[in-house]
C-alpha cells in the first residue's frame, strides 16, 4: 500500500522535445481547475533537442511554492531520466513509463505505460501528451470530467475530430491510470479547495509581464538572453493590444541606450538581460545616473561567470546591480519572492524610476521565472500611475537646485523649454561645467534623492511571531517559498523568518527586529552578497549563513535540515 496525504510530489522527466512542457501545462491547468494546490518548477538542459530536462508538479493540501528534493511519482519519457535523477529517487519512489524503452531500474517499483501502443491505436504519436495527463490523472484519482472539457476548449478551433481523438486518449490514459493506481495499491488523500477554480494560473514571467503592462510601459528594447529574454517575448506578444513599441537591439549597450533615449522622449521603458548581457549596460546605468533619465532594467539571474550554466539558477548578480556603473547616484533594487511580489514590484520599479528619475532594477532568477502557481485576482493591484513630466516654459532648467534633490523633467516638444542633457557634469541648463562649485552642488542635488527613496523603500515580510523567537532567517528573492515551508515545517517557535522583496535602498528601522537574535542568512550564491550587505547597512552581525551555488534551487528538506542543526 502507498498512502498519500495532503503532499504529492509528481516529476515528468525526458529529453528536449518530448513535450515535457506540455503535459505539464495541461496537467497544472487541469488540477488546479479541479480544485488542487499546485506549484511547479522546472530543471532544463541548454539545448534545443536531447539532454535530460524534468519538471516537477507538486499537488498539496495547503499553498506551497517550494521546491522539494523527493519524488512520489516519477513519470519517465526515456531511458535518461532515472540516471539523470537517482540522487532523487528513493525506495518509496513510484516509476512509470514505457518499460521497454526506459527499463525497469533494479530495487524500485517500476510500473509499465505502453505509450507506442496507444499512439498506434490512435493513429498519430502526437497523442502521447494527453495520453500522459490521463494517466496521472487516473493515479492521482481525480475525476476525468474536467480534463475532458478542458480538452473541448482548447482543441475546439481544430474541429471535432481533433477534439474527439483527444478526449479519447485522454480515456485511454485515464482507465490505464486507474488500474495502475490499483495495482500499486496507491491511495490518494488530497482536499479540493472550491475558490481556486477562481485563482488565475501563471508563471513567474506572465507576472512580470503582467506587472510591467500595469506601469505603463510602452517601449522595451533588449537583446535576447535567458532567463531575461521571457519578458521580450511577453510583451512582444501582447504589442498590440497594450500600444508597446518592442525593439531587439543589436546588442545590450544599444538596448539600455534605446531605452534611455525612449524615457527621455516621454516613453515608460524597460530593457531585461541576464547577468552576462547586464554587464555591457553598466555604462548605460552609469549615464542615467548623471542625466537623471529614468531606466527600468529587468535582470533574470543565471550562474556565471561568463556564459556559466546558461539554463539553471543562481542569486549572485546583487553585487552587480547595486555597484554597476562608476560613479556614485542613487538606485532602487527590487527581489520580488512570488507572483503578487513581482506584479506588485514591477509596478514600484517604475514608480520609483519616474518619480526619482533614477535607474531601477528588478532582480528575478530562472527559478521564479519558471515557476508556476496561482494568484487571486485581488491580489493583483494595479496601482494608480503618476504622470511627472512637466509642460516647460521659456526659463526651463532640466537641471534646476531643489532641496529633494527632484528637477522638473520635461521632454521636448511639451512646451517652450529646451531639455538639455549632457553625460559630463553640468549647470542647470544642462551646459558643460568644470567648476569645483557646480560640481559639488549638482552631486549633493542627486544624492539627496537617496534620502527620500530609502524612506519608501518596502519592509521585508514577517513569518511567525517575533516577540518568542531567538532566530531569525532572512532571506530575500525566489527563496520567500522555501523559508515559509521549512518553517512551517519545523513548528519551533524560537525560528522565525524574515523575507526582503526590496533589497536597495533597506527599508529603515528593520534592526530592532534583528536586535539580540541568531540571524542566518540564506541565499543561492557563494558569497553570502545579502548578508554582507545586511551588515554594511544595519551593522549587524550574520551568525550563519546557508548557501547553495549549484545552479538549482533550495529544496525544503535540505532546508529543514540544515535549520535543525542551527537551532540544535
Amino acid at each position: 500500500m502507498h498512502r498519500y496525504a495532503g503532499d504529492i510530489s509528481l516529476v515528468l522527466g525526458g529529453s528536449a522535445g518530448q513535450g515535457i512542457q506540455t503535459v505539464e501545462a495541461l496537467l497544472v491547468a487541469v488540477l488546479k481547475r479541479e480544485g488542487y494546490h499546485v506549484f511547479a518548477c522546472k530543471e532544463y538542459m541548454s539545448r534545443i533537442r536531447g539532454g535530460s530536462n524534468s519538471t516537477e508538479i507538486r499537488i498539496t493540501n495547503k499553498k506551497r511554492q517550494a521546491y522539494v528534493k523527493h519524488i512520489d511519482f516519477l513519470v519517465a519519457l526515456d531511458k535518461d531520466v532515472v540516471p539523470h535523477l537517482e540522487k532523487r529517487i528513493s525506495k518509496n519512489t513510484l516509476i512509470f513509463g514505457e518499460l521497454s524503452k526506459i527499463g525497469a531500474p533494479a530495487g524500485h517499483n517500476s510500473f509499465d505505460i505502453p505509450f507506442t501502443k496507444f499512439t498506434n491505436d490512435l493513429g498519430n504519436p502526437i497523442f502521447a501528451s494527453t495520453i500522459a495527463v490521463g494517466v496521472v490523472l487516473g493515479l492521482l484519482q481525480a475525476p476525468l470530467a474536467d480534463f475532458e472539457d478542458f480538452l473541448r476548449e482548447r482543441f475546439a478551433r481544430k474541429g471535432e475530430e481533433v477534439v474527439a481523438k483527444n478526449i479519447q486518449a485522454a480515456a485511454l490514459g485515464y482507465n490505464h491510470g486507474t488500474h495502475l493506481a490499483y495495482d500499486a495499491g496507491i491511495e490518494i488523500h488530497l482536499t479540493r479547495h472550491k475558490g481556486i477554480k477562481d485563482e488565475l494560473l501563471m508563471e513567474g514571467s506572465d507576472a512580470l509581464g503582467m506587472g510591467v503592462i500595469a506601469s505603463g510601459c510602452n517601449y522595451i528594447s533588449s537583446y535576447p538572453m535567458s532567463p531575461g529574454t521571457v519578458l521580450l517575448t511577453y510583451l512582444a506578444k501582447y504589442h498590440k493590444e497594450f500600444g508597446i513599441v518592442v525593439d531587439q537591439a543589436e546588442d545590450e549597450i544599444a538596448a539600455i541606450n534605446q531605452g534611455l533615449g525612449a524615457w527621455y522622449a516621454g516613453a515608460r521603458a524597460v530593457v531585461t538581460t541576464s547577468g552576462g548581457g547586464f554587464a555591457l549596460m553598466t555604462e548605460g546605468v552609469s549615464l542615467a545616473g548623471i542625466i537623471e533619465t529614468p531606466i527600468v532594467i529587468h535582470i533574470g539571474q543565471r550562474p556565471g561567470p561568463a556564459t556559466g550554466l546558461p539554463t539553471k539558477t543562481e542569486q549572485a548578480d546583487l553585487n552587480l546591480a547595486l555597484y554597476a556603473g562608476h560613479g556614485e547616484f542613487p538606485r532602487a533594487i527590487f527581489a520580488p519572492g512570488n507572483l503578487e511580489e513581482i506584479f506588485r514590484h514591477a509596478q514600484a520599479a517604475f514608480a520609483i524610476a519616474d518619480e526619482f528619475q533614477i535607474p531601477t532594477f528588478i532582480l528575478t532568477d530562472q527559478y521564479l521565472l519558471d515557476a508556476i502557481s496561482t494568484v487571486t485576482k485581488e491580489d493583483l493591484e494595479v496601482q494608480k500611475i503618476k504622470n511627472f513630466i512637466v509642460e516647460t516654459k521659456s526659463d526651463y532648467k532640466r537641471y534646476a537646485y531643489n532641496k529633494d534633490g527632484i528637477s522638473p523633467r520635461g521632454i521636448p516638444g511639451f512646451g517652450e523649454g529646451l531639455v538639455g542633457v549632457d553625460s559630463d557634469e553640468h549647470d542647470e541648463e544642462a551646459h558643460i561645467t568644470e567648476s569645483h562649485e557646480v560640481r559639488q552642488k549638482m552631486q549633493d542635488k542627486r544624492l539627496k534623492k537617496a534620502e527620500e527613496i530609502k524612506k519608501r523603500a518596502y519592509p521585508p515580510t514577517k513569518i511567525g511571531k517575533f516577540t518568542e523567537a531567538d532566530t531569525v532567517v532572512i532571506s530575500w528573492g525566489s527563496n520567500r517559498g522555501v523559508v515559509e515551508e521549512a518553517l512551517d515545517s519545523i513548528g519551533s517557535a524560537s525560528l522565525v523568518g524574515l523575507h526582503f522583496s526590496q533589497v536597495y535602498p533597506l527599508a529603515p528601522n528593520v534592526e530592532k527586529l534583528l536586535k539580540n537574535k541568531k540571524l542566518v542568512v540564506l541565499e543561492n550564491n557563494a558569497g553570502g552578497q545579502f548578508a554582507q550587505l545586511l551588515q554594511l547597512e544595519y551593522g549587524v552581525t550574520v551568525d550563519e549563513k546557508i548557501l547553495q551555488y549549484d545552479g538549482a534551487p533550495f529544496a525544503v528538506e535540505d532546508v529543514v535540515e540544515r535549520l535543525n542543526k542551527i537551532i540544535a
